[in-house]
């Protein structure tokens, strides 16, 4: 039996950060030794609200919850991938980032990724409307890292809806797409993992999507973490319970299936990053 390589954390946090922290270890410090990469997903660190966003934003490299991470990688010698977090942004220190961190096995952050695509949406479910664009600064640049089990590009939550982003992380060299989340039961239900497996497909990509599940105040979660193929098939599930899904990953899998069906090559469209499109309050500008 080939021994487990990466761990992806399905987790209930909330707005105690200390809770949240001590649920995230009870599951690391379970793990075998032979896990090197551990996968947490959106809000893992706090999921509540704008202004506890703000009143615990950290500047990268710096901070509490940082500092807790990195000694938890250290401590348990993996690589960890903080799901999401505010950060201040590289760019305002008014605004902040919702932000992927990625922390090697010495507690060194290699590289952050913060959230592209906003959950701007009006949906009939508890809460109903979301704002994310009225609470962070949206992110501008695309991430790959190269980690112990392969080259990992960096999405969040409401991203996965765009596939520009998942084939722009291919071309720059992604074998294994990071999509940690906190999806809604209503959308997670209809389309969380034919929305997975179409990524992993499209772009001969393994996806590790770390879930939260459960109630979150007023908001539920969908849950569902799971580990897809590049060929679209799902590895391993964990529908609702708050624990921890391993499993062995081997980035090697992707090459007869890259060789076979060159996607990439006979590609004729290129994404390219852009600003948001403004309305057309004309027709004529159509």
């Amino acid at each position: 039996m080939k021994k487990v390589n990466v761990a992806l954390l399905q987790l209930c946090s909330g707005k105690n950060i200390k809770n949240n922290l001590a649920q995230i270890e009870q599951q690391i410090k379970q793990l075998p030794d032979s896990v090197k990469l551990v996968l947490t997903p959106e809000n893992a660190l706090l999921f509540s609200s704008a202004k506890d966003y703000h009143k615990h934003a950290e500047i990268q490299g710096k901070g509490p919850l940082q500092d807790a991470i990195a000694n938890m990688a250290q401590r348990y010698k993996v690589w960890i991938l903080v799901g999401s977090m505010p950060l201040i942004s590289r760019d305002s220190p008014e605004q902040i980032t919702s932000s992927s961190l990625v922390f090697d096995d010495e507690g060194v952050i290699r590289t952050r990724y913060d959230k592209i695509h906003m959950f701007d949406v009006n949906i009939d479910d508890e809460q109903g409307e979301y704002n994310e664009s009225a609470i962070y600064q949206r992110g501008e640049r695309l991430t790959v890292v190269d980690t112990p089990v392969g080259k990992l590009g960096l999405t969040i939550c409401y991203d996965l809806r765009f596939p520009g982003l998942f084939q722009a992380l291919r071309e720059k060299g992604a074998e294994i797409i990071s999509v940690p989340a906190a999806f809604t039961r209503l959308t997670g239900k209809a389309h969380w993992e034919p929305l997975l497996r179409a990524r992993a497909i499209e772009n001969q990509c393994i996806i590790l999507a770390p879930a939260q599940v459960g109630t979150h105040d007023a908001r539920r979660t969908w849950g569902h973490t799971m580990a897809v193929d590049g060929w679209g098939k799902v590895l391993k599930k964990n529908p609702d319970a708050v624990s921890a899904l391993t499993l062995n990953i081997r980035v090697d899998s992707l090459e007869g299936m890259r060789e076979q069906i060159r996607v990439v090559k006979h590609n004729r469209f290129r994404p390219k990053l852009t600003h948001l499109i403004k309305k057309v309050k004309d027709k004529k500008e159509l």
